[in-house]
């Protein structure tokens, strides 16, 4: 049996209501990834938290400010997967200079289900990661969303078009 990880990208705080970028519909897609990380866990399929930050020092007009209340993840999401490894990130790509890569190695995996937000940036930038290629990556469309449906659905387009599998929940843990 082909070993995997739940990715769980950028589920933060600023994304939602109160947030300095609220998306469409943050709350529907939290709710679907808990439901895929409580299946995860009971099939012992390691998750693994992504946290995007930003440095101060780029100027106002950001979001995800190191140390702020809107970078960090959401409390459920955490409360969900408390000790699960968080690979933090200053890239679209969750590859891009982090630890996810030797992560991954380390514990032997060999596809990565990927959730989160924003499906037109994070999830389609790591997707469609050239590290990501060895793992067979594939989207969980469900447990994703943008900034609204369309941006969603182009996103979902163009990770198709390049051959990555979109999946539903049920399907991914079949």
């Amino acid at each position: 049996m082909t070993k995997q990880a739940l990715i769980v990208i950028d589920i933060q705080n600023d994304y939602f209501e109160d947030g300095k970028y609220p998306l469409y519909q943050p709350v529907e897609a939290t709710q679907r990834t808990l439901e895929a990380m409580a299946i995860a866990r009971e099939k012992n399929i390691p998750i693994i938290h992504i946290q995007h930050l930003v440095s101060p020092e780029l100027g106002e007009g950001l979001f995800f400010y190191d140390g702020s209340e809107g970078a960090k993840i959401h409390k459920d999401v955490m409360a969900a997967a408390p000790d699960a490894p968080v690979v933090t990130k200053r890239h679209a790509d969750c590859f891009e200079n982090t630890n996810l890569e030797a992560l991954l190695q380390s514990m032997g995996i060999e596809e990565v289900l990927i959730t989160g937000m924003m499906t037109h940036n994070c999830v389609n930038h790591t997707a469609l990661s050239p590290a990501a290629t060895k793992y067979n990556p594939k989207v969980i469309e469900e447990c994703c969303c943008t900034v609204d449906p369309i941006a969603h659905a182009l996103a979902v387009d163009s990770m198709q078009v390049r051959g990555i599998e979109m999946l539903t929940i049920e399907k991914a843990f079949a």
